[in-house]
């Protein structure tokens, strides 16, 4: 067999591959736009300990250990807990920061919890914010939509990209490198030359075709938005350090689990991707926060590295200059109960929070909802945004949503209108 034998054979092999649409290339179009980053404290975190602080009150079961020395602190209108690295992350960022209290997830079931927390329904099927947000602002990008695990339902409106090795990302982006030695190639510039060129003629003839069905229609864009997108996905992956220059997995050895984190990895590759404009939004994730046991030890280090996280997040986005660009939100499956159980650990709670971040912002420095001494969420005005037992509602997670949709301005795009909040009332969060 000759050399233009065996490149046609792989040219055709390149073609079934990308008609089959399995992982798609990125695109360098120009986002001028916001970026979009949802934090997923999966398991449950203990808002009493974070952004929702609770005292002891006297002949009631404990609530916090902290709270029989510490008291609440607070950093200018938002009170936190001194637990974890708190004091530093809301003394740092308050003047950028939402804290909305006393949402019902309606569940102590994570899977519900998970879902209802990061969709706005109880049920499966509705999209992500961060999937809406990719639909509308990056349609034309391959990889608008990052994710590092949780949940990620797109409802079609979208695609979601796993994005968790960056050696696998540098292999896609440049196929005829070897991944162990950057300095050889696979091909000759000249047979590299003729592979690109045959690729170019596949697309044009395909996009000459009048007589697909529907779905190799689809087919034929998804192919050539991703032969489109290589130049992006080249740039993303040059923009990636060398992996010993990659921030590094932090482990803990709890007294539930041995803790595993990549969450500055995560923030640090998403950073790259929005710069490159590659991405417009992602899915940070960090699990292990359902501590039914020995509460304080492992909540102390999960939350501590969720805001230390958080903060290289805001760090490295300043230093590569999409700061004033970045919404970050922050939500977990729901609370953790108002008193300890036998070993010390805490159970599950329906009442949670989200922190709503970014600069610059008029309803910053402020927290929205309430709970009362023991966590038990209360209603709230939607027109005053005060408490109010006979006229107000409880906040639930499709509220928080719903304001969101709004504020990031996707509330009437095709693809929020298929996956609507009707009767649902509008809370002014961000006015």
């Amino acid at each position: 067999m000759n050399r233009r034998s065996i490149l046609k054979g792989m040219l055709g092999a390149t073609g079934a591959s990308a008609m089959g649409f399995r992982l798609p290339l990125a695109n360098a179009a120009h986002h001028e736009g916001r970026f979009y980053v949802f934090v997923q404290a999966n398991g449950g975190w203990d808002p009493t300990s974070f952004c929702d602080p609770k005292a002891n009150v006297p002949g009631e079961p404990v609530i916090n250990s902290w709270a029989r020395q510490g008291e609440i602190q607070e950093a200018g209108n938002i009170p936190y807990a001194p637990f974890a690295n708190n004091e530093a992350f809301f003394e740092k960022y308050f003047e950028r920061m939402l804290v909305i209290n006393g949402v019902d997830a309606q569940t102590n079931s994570h899977t519900v919890g998970v879902v209802h927390n990061w969709s706005g329904r109880t049920s499966e099927g509705y999209p992500t914010a961060t999937a809406l947000l990719a639909a509308h602002y990056a349609p034309d990008l391959s990889v608008p939509y990052l994710s590092f695990g949780g949940y990620s339902e797109t409802g079609g409106v979208a695609r979601f990209t796993r994005m968790n090795n960056p050696n696998l990302l540098r292999n896609v982006a440049t196929p005829q490198i070897p991944h162990w030695n950057a300095d050889l190639r696979y091909f000759s510039e000249a047979d590299w030359a003729a592979l690109e060129s045959r690729r170019a003629m596949t697309a044009q003839r395909l996009a000459n075709r009048s007589d697909l069905l529907p779905t190799q229609a689809r087919n034929r864009e998804y192919y050539r938005s991703a032969f489109n997108a290589a130049d992006g996905l080249a740039a993303y992956a040059a923009a990636l350090p060398p992996n010993d220059q990659l921030e590094q997995p932090e482990t803990y050895a709890g007294a539930n689990y041995n803790y595993y984190s990549d969450l500055r990895r995560q923030a640090q590759l998403t950073v790259l991707a929005f710069k490159t404009g590659v991405a417009v939004s992602a899915d940070l994730w960090l699990g292990g926060f359902d501590t039914h046991a020995y509460h304080d030890r492992d909540h102390n280090w999960l939350l501590g590295n969720l805001t230390d996280s958080v903060d290289f997040l805001w760090d490295y986005a300043e230093e590569h200059g999409v700061a004033d660009r970045l919404v970050v939100v922050m939500g977990s499956d729901f609370g953790r109960t108002n008193a300890y159980n036998a070993k010390y650990g805490k159970d599950h709670w329906p009442i949670g929070s989200y922190v709503v971040m970014e600069k610059n912002q008029s309803w910053t420095n402020r927290v929205i909802g309430e709970t009362d001494e023991r966590h038990f969420a209360q209603r709230i005005n939607p027109a005053t945004l005060e408490r109010d037992d006979r006229e107000g509602t409880i906040i639930y997670p499709k509220h928080v949503h719903k304001a969101l949709r709004r504020y990031l301005g996707i509330e009437h795009t095709p693809g929020a209108l298929r996956f609507p909040f009707n009767t649902t009332e509008d809370f002014p969060f961000f006015t």
